[in-house]
C-alpha cells in the first residue's frame, strides 16, 4: 500500500477539526466543519484553503518563453512581467495534459503551478520537449501554498501585509516578497472559487506561522478553514474546470470551455493547434453546459445524459448547489444538444430522470 503525501500543515488539520481523505494520493482535509457551512462563509465572508498539493516547476535560461510558446495554448509573448496567464498543455489531438497557470517572474523567468497528480507527467512532458538552454526546475516538495478566498479576503490579508497595498494586486497579477506576519510569499490574485482572494506562496517551514496568523486575524470577520468540499462545489458553481473531469486527454479546451485560452492565431505551431483550429472555427464536436434537474435526482461524474433513446453525452460534475439550493451538474454533450432549454435524461441508478440544459456559469460574484 502506497503511504499517502502530505502537506507541511497535515500536522494542524485536527487543531481545526480537519477530516482527512485520500484525494489523488495526497492525504487532505475534505472538510473542517461542514461543506455547506464552509462554502457559505466564502461566498460571504472569507475562507481559508491548504493547496500545497499543487505542483511548481521553474523554466527559466535563455529561450524559455520561446519554449513555453510551442508548448502552451495561450500566447506566452503578451504576458508582462508581474503578471499570471492561464493555460492548457495539450496533446497532439487537442486532449489536455493538463490546465496551469503561469507566473512571469522576469524576462525568460517563469513559475509554472499544475495540478498535484499531474505533476510527474507534466515534468516529463516538459522535459522531453526542452530546447536549447531552457532550465526546468520541480520546485514542487519546496513551496507552500495558501489561498483566501471570499469578500472580506482583502481586508483580513491586509491586517498582516506590512509592506503592500493589496488592492493594487490587480487580478491575475502578482508580487513577490510580500510580508505577511513576518513571512515572506509571493502573493497573487487569482483564484479558483469565483470569489476574489489571494495566494500565497512560502516556504514549508513558514505555512503554519501563515495559516494560523491568517485565521487569527479573520476572526471578527468570520474567517474559516475550509476543506476539499466545499472548494469542488464552489469552482463547480462557478464553471471552473477540474482536470479529471472537465478536462482531461479525450476532451479539448474547446470542448471544456476554455477557448479563451487557447489563442489559435499565433504564429508559432504549439502542440495540438491544427486540431483546436479546426474546433474553433468550426465548433467542437461536444460542448461542455450546464444542466438543471427538473425531476428528483443529483447528477453525479460518469452518469450518461439521454436524448429519447440517443446516448448524447455525460455529467462531468454534479451536486446540489449550496447557493442555489438546486439539483445542477455540468455536463458534455454532443453540440446539437446544447441549446438552453433543451430536454434531456439524466441516468440516475439505472433510472431515467429529466433535466433540462441551463445557463453557466452557476453563480457570478456581485460586482461594486
Amino acid at each position: 500500500m502506497t503511504e499517502l503525501k502530505r502537506t507541511p500543515l497535515f500536522t494542524i488539520y485536527a487543531d481545526y477539526g480537519g477530516k482527512t481523505i485520500d484525494f489523488g494520493g495526497w492525504e487532505l482535509p475534505v472538510q473542517f466543519s461542514s461543506i455547506k457551512e464552509e462554502h457559505k462563509a466564502v461566498r460571504t465572508k472569507a475562507g481559508l484553503f491548504d493547496v500545497s498539493h499543487m505542483g511548481e516547476f521553474v523554466v527559466k535560461g535563455e529561450g524559455s518563453t520561446d519554449f513555453l510558446q510551442r508548448m502552451i495554448t495561450n500566447d506566452i509573448y503578451k504576458l508582462e512581467v508581474g503578471h499570471a496567464q492561464y493555460a492548457a498543455l495539450c496533446y497532439e489531438n487537442g486532449g489536455v495534459v493538463d490546465d496551469l497557470i503561469i507566473y512571469k517572474k522576469a524576462e525568460d523567468d517563469y513559475l509554472l503551478v499544475v495540478n498535484a497528480g499531474n505533476i510527474e507527467k507534466d515534468f516529463n512532458w516538459l522535459y522531453d520537449h526542452l530546447i536549447g538552454d531552457v532550465e526546468l526546475t520541480n520546485i514542487s516538495k519546496e513551496l507552500a501554498l495558501l489561498a483566501l478566498q471570499g469578500p472580506a479576503a482583502e481586508k483580513v490579508l491586509q491586517k498582516l501585509a506590512v509592506n503592500t497595498n493589496l488592492s493594487e494586486i490587480d487580478f491575475f497579477t502578482f508580487e513577490e516578497n510580500v510580508e505577511i506576519n513576518g513571512v515572506l510569499a509571493l502573493v497573487s490574485r487569482t483564484g479558483y472559487t469565483g470569489e476574489d482572494g489571494f495566494e500565497m506562496y512560502c516556504k514549508n517551514e513558514d505555512a503554519k506561522t501563515l495559516w494560523k496568523a491568517i485565521l487569527e486575524a479573520g476572526k471578527d470577520e468570520g474567517v474559516q478553514p475550509i476543506g476539499l468540499g466545499a472548494r469542488d462545489t464552489l469552482r463547480f458553481e462557478a464553471k471552473l474546470p477540474l482536470y479529471g473531469q472537465e478536462l482531461s486527454p479525450d476532451i479539448s479546451p474547446i470542448e471544456a470551455g476554455i477557448g479563451f485560452a487557447v489563442k489559435v492565431d499565433k504564429e508559432v505551431d504549439f502542440i495540438g493547434k491544427s486540431v483546436l483550429s479546426e474546433q474553433k472555427e468550426h465548433g467542437a464536436p461536444r460542448k461542455l453546459v450546464g444542466i438543471e434537474m427538473i425531476e428528483r435526482g443529483i447528477p453525479r461524474h460518469g452518469y450518461s445524459v439521454y436524448y429519447g433513446s440517443d446516448l448524447i453525452g455525460e455529467v462531468t460534475t454534479g451536486t446540489q448547489s449550496p447557493t442555489l439550493q438546486k439539483n445542477v451538474g455540468l455536463a458534455l454533450l454532443k453540440k446539437e444538444f446544447t441549446a438552453i432549454g433543451t430536454e434531456v435524461e439524466v441516468e440516475i441508478r439505472s433510472k431515467r430522470v429529466k433535466a433540462v440544459v441551463a445557463k453557466t456559469p452557476f453563480y457570478k460574484r456581485p460586482r461594486g
